[in-house]
């Protein structure tokens, strides 16, 4: 009698530590998974860098990359580089992307202010007369691993 009581708890023990276990593996695997990934495209050469940002305010896209939510650096391999934001919560936001060719961390313009290197934005979003509009680059992220592809546009 003993040995059923026995079997029975070592059982449910067992089931218990194996429900546990799965739960903590589906935590640890969401979190891994929370991420906006985005590849940039369409780059003419590998020199320098492409500086990514996050923004979740029509105010500050794109001009305003310090106040962006978040910021992301990649090197470029073969005309392609790729930025990753983690940890990003539900909601609306835009991408802004440029390719730093002489890495000196901003965006060369000349002196009527158009951009002297590559852009691009989420939704390949294009500006007439300036940078594209928040509403025209915006998505709806609702957590999980997104992929977005951004094609870098020379002006």
């Amino acid at each position: 009698m003993n040995r059923i009581i026995d079997l029975k708890m070592s059982v449910v023990v067992s089931l218990l530590t194996i429900v546990g276990c799965a739960g903590i593996m589906a935590q640890s695997q969401e979190s891994q998974e929370n991420v906006i990934q985005v590849d940039v495209i369409g780059l003419h050469s590998d020199r320098g860098q492409v500086l990514c940002a996050l923004f979740s305010s029509a105010a500050d896209f794109p001009k305003k990359a310090n106040k962006a939510l978040a910021h992301a650096a990649s090197e470029i391999s073969g005309g392609r580089a790729t930025c990753q934001f983690r940890s990003v919560p539900s909601g609306v936001y835009a991408v802004s992307v440029f390719h730093d060719e002489n890495s000196n961390r901003k965006l060369d313009t000349n002196f009527v202010g158009i951009p002297r290197e590559g852009v691009g934005a989420s939704n390949n979003a294009k500006g007439h007369f300036g940078p594209p509009k928040f509403s025209a680059a915006a998505f709806q992220y609702l957590g999980g691993r997104t992929n977005l592809k951004i094609s870098i546009n020379y002006l």
